[in-house]
């Protein structure tokens, strides 16, 4: 039996109607319940969404939640990227920025929540565009989108090996900061190289094992998550000589030399921003979660919660202890907390043991995004989207995990590595192509659903809703990534030479252009647009009543 409520939305009547047991559709064999840990709603959602189910659900709330906070690593990603803000905005400016790139980014991570729902995908914001965007451009519009969240992933698994890699130099250089005939250590960029290529190494054999024990291993990361947060915040307060709340909330620097302090606050964005990367890694692996409808989405909500908090509390602890901003901004390291934590501390022992932490937990970063890098190949592969598709969509039976897109993803990485050798400006490069590609494809994806919204289409029912304010939230979060998008472009100065340029926007227009070029000659006779699978299954799925009419 069915029975509707009616709200308006933005003036638009919506109807939304009850959902009925999902027994009446095909509930999963005892055979698939053991095999695969599916529950009745995720089989109802991969029959919607036309999926054969290939992974094992191995993930549950709490492992999903420690994988996606673990992954994005707010806190310890603060501290490592923190010379972007200094430079650019100052402490102050740091403050201010980390506030407004939350409450953006968390209109985003509710918008793509709600998303989610609907639609539990590996594939993610390409299989959202192709249901979601109007029928004369989906084809088209999920194929670059697809590009564009393969570019992203590949290039944030890029970026964390690098800071990880170079971690380990600024280590090494701090036990060593004034070389001698007997020194331990000189700073080569290619040792970082060398270093980030081991970091993907490592990630690739420990993610080729499956992942039955990582989720096993994300709960216990989360804790570490947890615990070292304040592990590295009680010495610094306890110890820590601090400045003033004038200084930490009412200066202001410029030292990028922009026209001014408002537009180097803006550049100095790639801090928090890179920081809050990444909360669609759940999405992606959807397809590994249980009850992933009902989990994915409230995961999301979690991680932007919990990690935003200690992200907050550890720009601010950092703000005060850190000592003078320009004897950090000059650390032989390369990495100004490590200076920091010397000052605050009074110790070198004690700060590269604090430093240790956050090594340990970039490292176990990478082990998440390789894993989710490789997801988002395999679903866009699974569909026809890239080149190779059979091989790198290829599941192993006994591993149940995508190898070839595991070991391609490692490849490119080993590419995009070898940027450092030539460029002083190689991490800026490489995050900025990240950042710039995944809010791409937020901004499509969350678009496409607003049109869809508007257009009053009849949707499947979420389980979890924003309710009347969801359009509100949507539009903040297109307005907000919209803005922000154009400064991941820019070089953390403003007098610039090759070697500190930023080149993420001439990598995004080619792989944009190739991918325009690769739809029109080729792709288009073989994609396979979700969509098009997902229309072959949805009238047996909105006759149950799993539907929202809005109109």
């Amino acid at each position: 039996m069915q029975c509707s409520v009616g709200f308006l939305v933005m003036g638009t009547a919506v109807k939304r109607v009850s959902q009925v047991s999902v027994e009446d559709v095909q509930p999963p064999t005892s055979k698939e319940k053991l095999s695969m840990a599916n529950t009745a709603q995720d089989s109802l959602d991969m029959q919607r969404l036309g999926k054969t189910q290939q992974l094992k659900r191995n993930f549950r709330f709490v492992s999903i939640l420690g994988f996606n906070c673990t992954l994005m690593a707010t806190w310890e990603s603060i501290l490592l990227t923190s010379d972007y803000g200094l430079i650019n905005g100052g402490r102050a400016g740091m403050v201010y920025v980390y506030i407004g790139t939350f409450i953006g980014f968390f209109a985003s991570v509710a918008s793509l929540a709600e998303i989610a729902s609907r639609a539990p995908t590996a594939g993610g914001q390409y299989h959202w565009v192709s249901e979601y965007a109007p029928p004369s451009c989906q084809r088209f519009l999920s194929y670059i989108t697809g590009w564009l969240a393969v570019l992203g992933w590949q290039a944030a698994f890029a970026s964390v090996c690098f800071l990880a890699g170079t971690l380990i130099q600024g280590l090494l250089v701090t036990v060593d900061p004034v070389p001698t005939i007997h020194h331990i250590y000189t700073f080569e960029r290619w040792h970082g190289t060398l270093l980030a290529i081991a970091i993907a190494v490592i990630a690739t054999v420990l993610n080729g094992w499956g992942t039955h024990w990582l989720a096993s291993l994300e709960r216990f990361l989360l804790f570490i998550h947890i615990f070292g947060f304040f592990v590295v915040l009680i010495p610094l307060w306890v110890k820590a000589d601090r400045a003033s709340s004038a200084e930490v909330f009412q200066t202001f620097s410029n030292t990028g030399g922009w026209p001014n302090i408002g537009l180097a606050c803006l550049v100095g964005q790639l801090t928090p921003i890179f920081s809050f990367t990444g909360p669609d890694a759940a999405t992606h692996m959807a397809e590994e979660v249980q009850d992933a409808s009902r989990t994915v989405p409230w995961c999301m909500i979690s991680t932007a919660l919990v990690n935003g908090t200690l992200g907050f509390v550890m720009l601010i602890t950092f703000l005060f202890t850190m000592g003078d901003i320009e004897s950090v901004l000059k650390a032989p390291s390369g990495f100004p907390f490590i200076t920091a934590f010397q000052n605050a501390t009074g110790s070198s022992n004690m700060a590269m043991g604090l430093a240790c932490i956050i090594l340990v937990m970039e490292v176990c970063s990478a082990l998440g995004v390789l894993a989710t890098t490789s997801r988002q190949i395999f679903a866009f592969a699974r569909d026809k989207g890239l080149p190779f598709s059979s091989t790198l969509a290829y599941v192993h039976p006994k591993s149940k995990t995508p190898i070839w897109s595991i070991l391609s993803s490692t490849v490119v990485t080993v590419l995009l590595s070898l940027i450092n050798i030539g460029s002083t400006a190689a991490f800026n490069a490489i995050a900025s192509l990240a950042i710039a590609s995944m809010l791409t494809t937020y901004i499509i994806a969350i678009g496409c659903f607003f049109i869809a919204r508007w257009q009053s289409r009849t949707l499947p029912s979420p389980r979890f809703s924003l309710g009347p304010y969801g359009p509100a939230i949507n539009l903040i979060s297109l307005f907000y990534l919209s803005f922000q998008i154009i400064f991941t472009f820019f070089p953390t100065t403003k007098d610039v030479v090759p070697r500190t340029m930023n080149w993420a926007v001439l990598m995004v227009g080619s792989v944009t252009l190739f991918a325009v070029f690769q739809y029109v000659s080729y792709a288009r006779k073989v994609y396979q647009a979700p969509v098009d699978q997902t229309l072959r299954n949805q009238g047996k799925y909105l006759q149950s009543g799993h539907s929202r009419s809005f109109g």
